[in-house]
């Protein structure tokens, strides 16, 4: 039987499980070549954590490392039910939030080393977490492509951190109530990106779909985004926010240091802002996290599914 302590918390309604005890060990290096010795020796660990029996489709895993830098905070790598992210906005606000529960972090300024570059995660006394993340841009403006169903649709192509086609879907509200209806459209939308070969810069996947509309309570957007895996973000998705902000900001939509709220389809909310740097931006989003959970998760070998229901 093996021991893995976990930290749970969710950000805006949207899960994180942070790995504090039992994790495998991935030696030194870079967080880009951890993970990939994460993937290629250790799945079975990562399916453990948040699949079934022990997880759900909606739980984004982290474990926390210690840093290639030492001068900063910490390393942190982040999964799902199907891989792996190369940045969490969400995921970040839980893992500062978990940190500072643990004792390991005091309210202030903390560097956290991703495989996608180091993010700035600032801790107010009050509990609220501001994440500057990769800088993030605007790949292509409105990018055609045929959906099953829905016909000819326009997007952009946006990386925050992760690779995102944004969609408008306005006049509808986006609403809780047609989350089948919504996940059913963002997943057509991507499978015609994968069959008629749109991808992101240097042939990369676009792996998450954000579709945004008018908010019904006052905030500037309300968002859906369909995450690898099938599961909606509960939250607003910080990588997501992240990809809408370089986009406002390459329409000239959106001033700098100037505050968009955005909404999830379960009604939390993200602060977000940016600065830009040479052609690109650097975001800041802003949101709480809460602990609900301090647990020993419990391997055992015996288990025909002890390493998850993997698909």
């Amino acid at each position: 039987m093996t021991r893995v302590r976990v930290i749970d918390s969710h950000t805006g309604g949207e899960p994180t499980r942070v790995v504090v005890e039992g994790a495998p060990d991935l030696g030194r290096g870079t967080m880009s070549d951890r993970l990939n010795r994460f993937r290629e020796d250790y799945d079975h660990f990562r399916s453990a954590v948040v699949n079934e029996p022990r997880g759900s489709d909606v739980m984004v895993g982290a474990v926390l490392l210690p840093p290639d830098n030492p001068e900063n905070r910490a390393g942190v790598l982040y999964f799902n039910n199907v891989g792996y992210l190369g940045m969490c906005g969400h995921g970040t606000i839980g893992v500062v939030t978990v940190m500072n529960y643990l004792g390991l972090i005091e309210a202030g300024r903390h560097m956290l080393e991703t495989p996608v570059g180091a993010v700035i995660a600032t801790l107010t006394p009050t509990g609220e977490v501001t994440v500057e993340n990769v800088p993030s841009y605007r790949y292509r403006k409105g990018v055609e492509c045929n959906v099953d169903g829905l016909g000819l649709i326009r997007g952009d192509i946006a990386w925050g951190g992760n690779w995102f086609f944004l969609v408008d879907a306005q006049p509808e509200i986006l609403r809780i109530e047609d989350v089948e209806h919504w996940t059913n459209t963002a997943a057509r939308i991507r499978e015609a990106l994968h069959r008629e070969n749109i991808r992101g810069e240097n042939n990369a996947e676009i792996d998450h779909i954000e579709l945004f509309g008018p908010s019904p309570t006052g905030a500037d957007s309300r968002n859906f985004v369909l995450c690898p895996g099938m599961a909606y973000d509960r939250s607003p998705c910080g990588t997501g926010t992240s990809a809408k902000l370089a986009c406002l900001a390459a329409d000239g939509k959106l001033a700098e240091d100037a505050i968009w709220r955005q909404e999830s389809i379960v009604g939390s909310e993200f602060q977000g802002s940016y600065r830009w740097e040479g052609d690109r931006v650097r975001p800041s989003i802003t949101g709480r996290a809460y602990v609900n959970a301090d647990a020993s998760l419990l391997l055992d070998s015996r288990d025909p599914f002890c390493w998850g229901i993997r698909r």
